[in-house]
């Protein structure tokens, strides 16, 4: 059993964005699917503006991270860059990180359509649990820095020549307005997690 810290990030945490960004393009190339890159000074901003959640172990070692992006001044939010090291995969923290990051997107922008875009049935299976739907591409923002985010990614030509209407990601939503009662009493500590 280990035990690992889930909070939100913050100017102390800074260090670990080299590391987080290497494991982010490491990670995606063994999967073999695609991410958008980012910089570490992007990780690093959305650490000091609170848009982000790391997780550590008890040692203080980085364990995992996901962070929060705005779109169309603020109505639609993405869960993004969601990473769990290697070694510590297989203990649940994804899913305790991904409940972390959307229980601050609710917190933060609570009348925001949150949503997602993944190629990994682990996460489909994570947004599912908390209330998210799948949905068509037309469902997103239609902020073209959204869209210039994907440039990085291994499949931004297949997203081009189907003229951003789909690609081999799932499109998923959170909409606040539509809450259920399964996702309405979601309650997530942020903490301190034992897995």
């Amino acid at each position: 059993m280990s035990r690992f810290i889930v909070q939100i990030a913050n100017s102390i945490h800074k260090d670990y964005a080299g590391e987080i960004c290497t494991e982010m393009e490491s990670s995606s190339r063994v999967r073999g699917t695609g991410i958008a890159r980012r910089s570490v000074s992007y990780i690093q901003e959305k650490m000091l503006e609170g848009k982000a959640v790391i997780a550590l172990t008890a040692t203080g070692e980085w364990a995992g991270f996901c962070y929060i992006e705005t779109w169309g001044n603020g109505s639609y939010v993405a869960n993004s860059g969601l990473i769990v090291k290697p070694d510590f995969r297989k203990y649940g923290l994804a899913r305790k990180i991904k409940e972390a990051i959307f229980h601050l997107s609710r917190t933060r922008y609570p009348e925001a359509t949150i949503f997602g875009l993944t190629t990994g049935l682990a996460v489909m299976k994570i947004n599912s649990d908390l209330g998210y739907k799948p949905v068509t591409y037309s469902e997103l923002t239609t902020d073209e820095a959204f869209w210039a985010g994907c440039k990085s990614c291994v499949n931004y030509t297949i997203l081009t020549s189907k003229d951003f209407k789909n690609c081999l990601c799932t499109a998923m939503t959170y909409n606040q307005a539509e809450l259920t009662e399964s996702t309405s009493n979601h309650h997530c500590h942020i903490e301190v997690i034992t897995s």
